[in-house]
C-alpha cells in the first residue's frame, strides 16, 4: 500500500539535521587535509581548484589556503629560532679570518716581487731556446723536404727509365711508391698537381701499351693454336702406328706360336722416343708472355677482374670464329684445318688453367669445351649426313678419334663425339658394303675363268700368302700356276680390305669390344654380297665344263679364304684366334658352292646325255654277251678319265668326289632309263650280261680314283652306280624272287623301285632253250628262273 507521510516523520527529519552539520564540517576538515598533503607533496592542486568552483565555494578554498600558509610561517619561525645562533657564530668567524687573509696577501706580494727579480734572466734564456729550437725545426723539415724532393726525383727518374725499357711492371711501383709515400709529402704545390696529373696518364699509356702487345698475341695465337693442334694429333698418329707395328709383330708371333714353330722366338721391344712429352705439343712450346704480363700489369693496375673479363670474351669469340665451316671448301679437305684449330685452343687453355695463376677457371674451360663438343657434334651429324662415299667417313672418324686420344690427353670429356661416331656406324657400314659390291661385281665381270700364273715370288706371295690359301708350307717352283682364277685373289684383296676399314671405323671409337659388330658386318658381305655376286655370276656366264669347273675349284679356295677373312678380323679387334676357332660357322658361300658345283654337274650331265645316246645303237635282242661291254662305254670312259685328269689338278678331291658321284649316279640313271623307257619293248638277258660288263667298267673307273681319293670315297663313288648294279644283279639272279624277302631286299636291292622292277622285268624275254625254253614247246617244263621272275611281277603287280 502507498507510503503516505505523516507529522511523527516530519519532526523525525528534523531531528537529524544537527547531524547532518557535523557531517559537514568533517568534510572541510578532510578536503582541507588532503590539500596540505598535495601541496607538501609538491601535487598538482587543480582537482581541488576545480572542485571548488565546480561547488560554487572558492571561498573555502582560500580558507584552506591562508590556513596553510599561516601554519607554515609558524614553522619557519621556528626553524629560524633553531639556527639563529650558528648563524651568528658563522659571521664572527669570517670577520675574524679577514685579517688574516690580508696579511697572507701582503706575503704574497713579497714572495711575487722576489720570484720576478730573479725569473726574469731565465725567461730571456728560455725565450732565445724556444727561438733557436723553432729555427732547428725548421732547417730539419727543410733538409726532410729535400731529402724527399730528391727520392722524389729519383723515382720519377727510374720511372721514366724503366718505361723507356718497357718494364712496366717497375715502372709501375715506382709510381705506386709516388703516389702512396711522396705524394702527399711533396713541399711544392707546383710539383704535386703535376704528379697528380702525370701519375694517371702515365698509367693509361702503360696499359694501351700492354693491352697493343695482348691484341696482337691474340691474332698470332690461333695461327699457333692451329699448328699446335696439328703438331699434337699427328704425334697421337704417330703414336697409334707405333701401337699398330707392336700389334703385327704380336699377330706374327701369335701365328708362328699357332703353327708350332717353337724354334722362332720373339720379342716385342717398344721404342724409346716418347713424342707424347713433347713440350711443343703440350702447350710447353706456346709463348704465353704477353698474356701473362698483361695479366700481371692489370692486377698491379687494380683492373684484373675486367682483363679476366676481357680475355674470357676474345678468346670465346675466338672460338665461335673457329667453329664456322666454309661453305666453299669441302668438309673432306677443311676438316683437319677445323679439328685442329679447336685441339689446339684447349691444349692452349689448359696451359693458362695450370699456370695463368686464376686469368681463367677451369669451370669456364669446361663450359667452353661443352659448347666446343655440341658444335663438333652438329658439325658431324651434317657432314655425315651428306657424304655418301664409306673413305670419307673413315677419314673424318680417324681424325676425330685422335683428336679425342690428343684432348682426353688433357682431361676433357670427348664421349659426345665417340657417340656421334657410333652413331653412324651402320651407315658407313652401308656405304662400304656398296663399294665392296661394285668392286666384286667388277672383279668377276673381269674374270677369264683361267688358272692364274705366277712368275715370281713377290707374285706368289701377295696372291696365295698374304691370304694363307698355300695347302703346304713349301714355296712352289716358278712359273707357277695356281688352282684358282684371278678371282680369287681380288675378292680375297677386296674382303681383306673391308675388314681393315671396318676394324679401322671401330677402332678407337670408345668401343672395346667390337668383333662381333665387324664379324655381323663381314658375314652380310660374304653370305649376301659375294655369294650372291658368285651365284649370278655361274647362273649368267657359265655355260661350259672349263669355266664351271675354275668357278667349282674357285669356291673350294675361298672356303681356305673364309676361314682367313674371320681370324684376320679376329687379330685386328685383338681377340684370340682361339675363340674364333671354337666359334667358326659354316661357310657363308655355300649358295655359290652348290650352285657350282650343280653347274659342273648339270654341264658334265649334259655331255654324258650326249655319250649315252649312244645307247640307241644297243642290240637289246642280242644272242651274244659283249665282252668288251657297249660302244658308248667307252667313249664315255675315255671322257670321264681325260675330266678327271684335269680336275684333278684344281679341284679338291671332296669336290672332285661329289662331281665325279654325281656324274655316276646319272650314268645309273640313264641306264635305268632306258631299260624303263618306251623305246626298249624287249630285251634278252645277253643284253643284260652286255649292261652288266658297261657297269662293271664304270665301277673299275671308280675304283680306279682310289689313289686320289679315300677308300671309303671310292667306295662312295661306287654305291653311285647301285641302282643299276642292283637292277642287273636282280635280272642276272637265278632267284629273283627273293627280291620279295624284306630282309634281302633291304641288303641287296635297298635301291630299287618295285614299280620299275616290274616293268623292266615284264620286258625281259629270251627264245633260248637253255634259259627259258620255247614258247613252241608248251608241254615241257618251264625254266626255274622264268618261273621265278613270273611270281615275282606277278606278286609286286598285287603289292602295286
Amino acid at each position: 500500500m502507498a507510503y503516505t507521510p505523516t507529522m511523527s516523520s516530519t519532526k523525525s527529519r528534523r531531528k537529524v539535521a544537527p547531524a547532518a552539520a557535523d557531517n559537514g564540517d568533517s568534510g572541510e576538515k578532510l578536503d582541507q587535509l588532503l590539500l596540505s598533503s598535495a601541496i607538501s607533496n609538491g601535487e598538482d592542486v587543480g582537482p581541488f581548484v576545480r572542485k571548488a568552483f565546480a561547488s560554487g565555494k572558492p571561498e573555502t578554498l582560500l580558507l584552506h589556503l591562508r590556513h596553510f600558509s599561516r601554519s607554515k610561517e609558524s614553522e619557519i619561525e621556528e626553524v629560524c629560532r633553531a639556527h639563529y645562533q650558528d648563524f651568528i657564530q658563522a659571521v664572527d668567524d669570517l670577520r675574524s679570518l679577514l685579517s688574516d687573509v690580508d696579511s697572507l696577501k701582503s706575503s704574497l706580494s713579497e714572495s711575487n716581487a722576489k720570484l720576478q727579480a730573479v725569473g726574469l734572466p731565465l725567461l730571456t734564456s728560455l725565450d732565445a731556446f724556444v727561438e733557436a729550437r723553432n729555427v732547428c725545426r725548421n732547417v730539419n723539415l727543410a733538409l726532410q723536404s729535400v731529402r724527399n724532393c730528391i727520392r722524389l726525383m729519383e723515382l720519377c727518374s727510374r720511372s721514366n727509365y724503366h718505361l723507356s725499357r718497357g718494364n712496366f711492371y717497375m715502372a709501375l711501383k715506382c709510381v705506386d711508391t709516388i703516389e702512396c709515400v711522396f705524394l702527399d709529402k711533396t713541399p711544392s704545390s707546383t710539383i704535386k698537381r703535376m704528379l697528380e696529373k702525370k701519375i694517371p696518364e702515365i698509367r693509361w699509356q702503360i696499359e694501351r701499351k700492354v693491352m697493343k702487345d695482348f691484341n696482337d698475341w691474340l691474332v698470332e695465337i690461333r695461327v699457333v693454336c692451329r699448328n699446335l693442334g696439328q703438331l699434337a694429333i699427328g704425334q697421337a698418329s704417330s703414336a697409334r702406328q707405333r701401337e699398330e707395328d707392336l700389334r703385327i709383330k704380336q699377330r706374327q708371333a701369335e701365328e708362328q706360336s699357332r703353327l708350332s714353330l717353337r724354334d722362332c722366338v720373339y720379342a716385342l721391344e717398344e721404342e724409346d722416343e716418347d713424342p707424347v712429352g713433347d713440350d711443343s705439343s703440350n702447350g710447353e712450346g706456346v709463348d704465353l708472355t704477353p698474356l701473362y704480363r698483361a695479366y700481371h700489369i692489370h692486377q698491379t693496375l687494380g683492373v684484373e677482374d675486367r682483363f679476366k673479363q676481357y680475355y674470357f670474351e676474345n678468346r670465346k669469340l675466338q672460338l665461335t670464329s673457329d667453329f664456322q665451316v666454309s661453305s666453299m671448301t669441302p668438309f673432306l679437305e677443311s676438316h683437319q684445318t677445323f679439328f685442329a684449330q679447336i685441339a689446339g685452343f684447349f691444349i692452349v687453355e689448359d696451359r693458362v688453367v695450370r699456370t695463368g695463376g686464376g686469368l681463367i677457371s677451369k669451370l669456364e674451360v669446361e663450359n667452353l669445351w661443352e659448347t666446343a663438343v655440341s658444335k663438333m657434334c652438329s658439325v658431324l651429324e651434317d657432314q655425315f649426313s651428306r657424304m655418301q662415299t664409306a673413305n670419307h667417313l673413315l677419314l673424318i672418324k680417324d681424325y676425330v678419334s685422335l683428336l679425342g686420344v690428343t684432348l682426353r690427353r688433357y682431361g676433357y670429356l670427348v664421349d659426345p663425339l665417340l657417340d656421334v661416331l657410333s652413331k653412324h656406324r651402320d651407315k658407313y657400314h652401308e656405304l662400304l658394303l656398296s663399294d665392296c659390291r661394285k668392286q666384286i661385281t667388277e672383279a668377276l665381270s673381269a674374270d677369264k675363268f683361267d688358272q692364274m700364273l705366277m712368275k715370281k715370288e713377290y707374285e706368289y706371295s701377295m696372291n696365295v700368302l698374304s691370304f694363307q690359301l698355300q695347302t703346304s708350307d713349301i714355296t712352289p717352283a716358278f712359273p707357277y700356276v695356281a688352282p684358282f682364277s684371278s678371282t680369287v685373289p681380288d675378292c680375297c684383296r677386296i674382303v681383306r680390305s673391308f675388314i681393315e676399314d671396318s676394324v679401322s671405323f671401330m677402332s678407337y671409337g670408345g668401343q672395346l669390344d667390337f668383333f662381333e659388330v665387324v664379324k655381323k658386318y663381314l658375314d652380310r658381305l660374304l653370305s649376301e654380297d659375294l655369294d650372291g655376286a658368285l651365284v649370278k655370276l655361274i647362273n649368267t656366264s657359265v655355260s661350259a665344263v672349263s669355266p664351271a669347273m675354275q668357278v667349282a675349284a674357285n669356291m673350294a679356295v675361298m672356303e681356305r679364304a673364309c676361314d682367313f677373312f674371320f681370324r684376320h678380323a679376329a687379330q685386328l679387334s685383338g681377340i684370340p684366334l682361339r675363340m674364333v676357332e671354337r666359334g667358326r660357322r659354316q661357310f657363308p658361300l655355300c649358295k655359290a658352292r652348290d650352285a657350282a658345283e650343280d653347274t659342273l654337274s648339270g654341264l658334265l650331265k649334259q655331255k654324258v646325255d650326249g655319250f649315252m645316246t649312244l645307247m640307241e645303237s644297243v642290240n637289246w635282242m642280242a644272242d651274244e654277251t659283249l665282252q668288251n661291254g657297249n660302244e658308248y662305254v667307252n667313249e664315255l670312259i675315255i671322257y670321264l678319265e681325260t675330266l678327271v685328269s684335269a680336275a684333278q689338278q684344281i679341284l679338291p678331291p671332296n669336290v672332285l668326289k661329289r662331281v665325279i658321284q654325281d656324274v655316276l649316279s646319272h650314268i645309273s640313271e640313264k641306264i635305268v632309263g632306258a631299260l624303263l623307257g618306251d623305246s626298249v619293248k624287249r630285251f634278252t638277258v645277253n643284253a643284260i650280261m652286255s649292261i652288266d660288263v658297261d657297269i662293271r667298267v664304270f665301277e673299275s673307273f671308280a675304283d680306279n680314283q682310289a689313289p686320289l681319293l679315300s677308300e671309303e670315297d671310292a667306295n662312295q663313288l661306287k654305291s653311285a652306280l647301285a641302282e643299276s648294279r642292283q637292277l642287273v644283279n636282280l635280272l642276272l639272279s637265278n632267284n629273283p624272287e627273293t627280291f620279295l624277302n624284306p630282309v634281302i631286299r633291304e641288303r641287296s636291292y635297298n635301291n630299287l623301285d618295285y614299280r620299275k622292277v616290274v616293268i623292266i622285268s615284264e620286258k625281259l624275254r629270251d627264245p633260248s632253250e637253255r634259259l627259258f625254253g620255247t614258247f613252241g614247246s608248251r608241254g615241257s617244263r618251264q625254266n626255274p628262273k622264268k618261273k621265278s621272275l613270273d611270281l615275282l611281277i606277278k606278286r609286286l603287280k598285287d603289292m602295286a
